[in-house]
């Protein structure tokens, strides 16, 4: 069976980050993701869905997120069910994120939500994997503005490497 769900929305608001009784972290938010299509007014309406995710990338999303961040998130559609305290049945319906990608620099995000127009930011592409409580955060550059020097470019010396130095 494949449960998969990939979403590429904004969030609604900042992440709610709350421990449990045991110490896990549990994050909770919610995405706000536009149909492909508008409606009979011309306007493009947007899905709201729940998100939840755990342990050390749900400290990690709460910290480098907020409300408005464009994000990616990965992961599975979950269904449950509670009783409340009118003793009514509950049924909750969200996405448990595995893993989730920041699709705009923090520089960008500040510069959309304050009036004031400033410099392009480089665009930045954060990526945090969380398989089996490992979350290992990366950044690639996507545009650069500075000239960089290739360290390879002058081959007319050879490389000193030694072979405990080479990864395999």
């Amino acid at each position: 069976m494949i449960n998969r769900t990939i979403l590429v929305g904004r969030l609604t608001r900042d992440p709610e980050l709350r421990y449990t009784a045991s110490g896990a972290a549990v994050g909770s938010f919610t995405i706000a993701v536009n149909r492909q299509f508008t409606n009979a007014q011309g306007e493009r309406e947007a899905d709201f869905i729940n998100c939840v995710i755990w342990r050390k990338a749900a400290e990690n999303f709460a910290n480098f997120t907020k409300k408005g961040s464009l994000v990616g998130i990965d992961g599975r559609l979950q269904s449950r069910s509670y009783d409340n305290q009118q003793g009514q049945r509950v049924y909750v319906t969200e996405v448990v994120v595995d893993n989730f990608s920041l699709l705009e620099s923090r520089s960008t995000s500040e510069n959309r939500t304050s009036s004031a127009p400033s410099a392009p930011a480089n665009n930045t592409n954060n990526s945090f994997n969380n398989n089996n409580g490992q979350t290992t955060p990366t950044s690639k550059p996507e545009n650069s503005f500075e000239q960089k020097t290739d360290p390879f470019a002058d081959n007319s010396q050879p490389i000193d490497i030694s072979d405990d130095d080479l990864p395999f």
